[in-house]
């Protein structure tokens, strides 16, 4: 009497209250995440340099999120020999990587043109499995990320965009790092903490930005200035502070808790929502109203997700059984 029986796609391992939950968290590390640029952009035209506004950022999110990674060192035995590397390749690459080759890339091409570039990551990441697995993606996919990128050139504005090539690799070096963010925060869970991870990456990356600046191949400038957000002057910690110990250990740490329930591919057509935050940010403190057209970016930006989050939804495929008599 033969029997079937019922085979779950990988995708099954995922509830669907455990997804939907990483979509919410997913969307609340890209709305945290959103408020750097418009209240630390008024510190940089302040005089403030950019390795100094790193280090403070970096510096600060790393101590808030300290006390988990103090807490797996102290549960598990052999925690940092066992997982330093990947710890270690986080804050390199996820942290001060993705920091370091964006505004690198800024200094020799239009802001939009380097955004554009860096988030390019998750069409690398779909690449990355492509090649991995050498199983072509599915049409939704493709489509998703047709449309999520056609959405992204309309929110960035590329009118009268020039390019540079170093400009162009050290941006494409961005959307690396990106990428390699979220390929590693899904490697996290009982085993590495995300929480543990997110501090000890921000902690390396620290480091990193710390002997740059020693070694004065990043400039180092502070001043004392205050600036102005949503027409308010504020003294220059305030954002600092705000954008450290709140925005950044936020954004990373909800990052790297919703990679996993979600997975990497999910993910990262998801953080394109922060650009979206971005404008609405700069739109609210700053006074940059953005123009209809990056409205309708925006729109396409969420479909291209709503696509790729349909791909992702489990299936449940049926396999037949040994007979067994």
């Amino acid at each position: 009497m033969s029997t079937r029986t019922v085979l779950l796609s990988s995708a099954v391992a995922r509830p669907p209250r455990v997804a939907t939950s990483g979509l919410v968290i997913a969307v609340a590390s890209a709305l945290a995440f959103s408020f750097s640029g418009p209240f630390l952009k008024p510190l940089l035209e302040a005089g403030w340099s950019l390795g100094a506004v790193l280090l403070v950022r970096m510096g600060l999110a790393g101590l808030v999120l300290s006390p988990a990674l103090l807490q797996a060192v102290r549960r598990e035995r052999g925690f940092l020999r066992r997982h330093g590397g990947i710890i270690v390749a986080f804050g390199l690459t996820a942290v001060a990587g993705c920091q370091l080759f964006y505004f690198a890339a800024m200094q020799r091409m239009p802001v939009a043109v380097a955004l554009l570039i860096q988030y390019f990551a998750p069409v690398l990441l779909v690449i990355w499995v492509w090649a991995r697995s050498r199983r072509a993606p599915s049409r939704l996919v493709l489509g998703a990320s047709l449309v999520a990128m056609a959405g992204l050139v309309l929110v960035v504005d590329l009118t009268g965009a020039r390019f540079d090539l170093l400009g162009t690799l050290f941006a494409l070096g961005a959307a690396t790092c990106t990428a390699v963010y979220f390929a590693i925060a899904e490697r996290s869970g009982d085993r590495l903490p995300p929480l543990a991870l997110a501090s000890g990456g921000l902690l390396i990356g620290t480091a990193l930005i710390g002997v740059l600046l020693l070694a004065g191949i990043l400039p180092f400038a502070a001043p004392e200035v205050s600036v102005v957000l949503a027409g308010v002057e504020v003294p220059w910690w305030m954002p600092l502070a705000w954008v450290g110990a709140i925005g950044t250990s936020l954004g990373y740490a909800l990052g790297v808790v919703a990679v996993p329930r979600i997975g990497a591919r999910v993910a990262s057509f998801v953080g394109l929502s922060e650009v979206l935050f971005t404008l609405m940010m700069a739109w609210l403190f700053l006074g940059e109203a953005p123009a209809p057209v990056q409205f309708a970016g925006g729109a396409l930006i969420l479909v291209g997700v709503v696509l790729v989050r349909m791909d992702a939804t489990p299936r449940v495929r049926v396999a037949a059984a040994p007979d067994r008599r």
